[in-house]
């Protein structure tokens, strides 16, 4: 188990320290949400941990296969629900990947992205499609 632990500093700020580094890292409320939006807020380190998590996982099973994916970028847009309650509605991931196309792990490779934790850890109730860009 990894503790991490959490501090409300006030003005709708938070101190997050991960037990086992000591890092620490603060969050802010959105600017649509009474916030200032000076931080990553709570619903974006979701978002951020979805395309850090598919391309730690594709590392892990390039470096298996022994295919070197270095320079693998990733971008994911967060939409907030428009009805109540507040949710995170959806998160549309791009990985580019510097493999050709026609790459024969290909296949292996996006379904390690398909099964990172985080994206099974979201509800089914939160759109997350993933569109693989090949770059070679």
């Amino acid at each position: 188990m990894v503790e991490i632990t959490a501090r409300y500093e006030g003005n709708l700020r938070c101190s997050l320290t991960h037990g086992p580094s000591g890092t620490v890292i603060e969050t802010d409320a959105p600017v649509d949400n009474h916030g200032k939006g000076e931080r990553f807020s709570p619903t974006d380190l979701v978002a951020a941990a979805l395309p850090a998590c598919m391309m730690t996982i594709i590392g892990i099973v390039a470096e298996r296969h022994g295919l070197d994916v270095r320079g693998m970028t990733a971008s994911v847009g967060k939409e907030m629900s428009a009805a109540p309650p507040r949710r995170i509605a959806r998160l549309p991931v791009r990985i580019e990947i510097p493999l050709p196309a026609d790459h024969p792990q290909r296949a292996m490779l996006e379904n390690a992205a398909h099964t990172c934790p985080v994206h099974k850890s979201l509800g089914a109730d939160v759109e997350s499609p993933i569109e693989f860009v090949w770059k070679m």
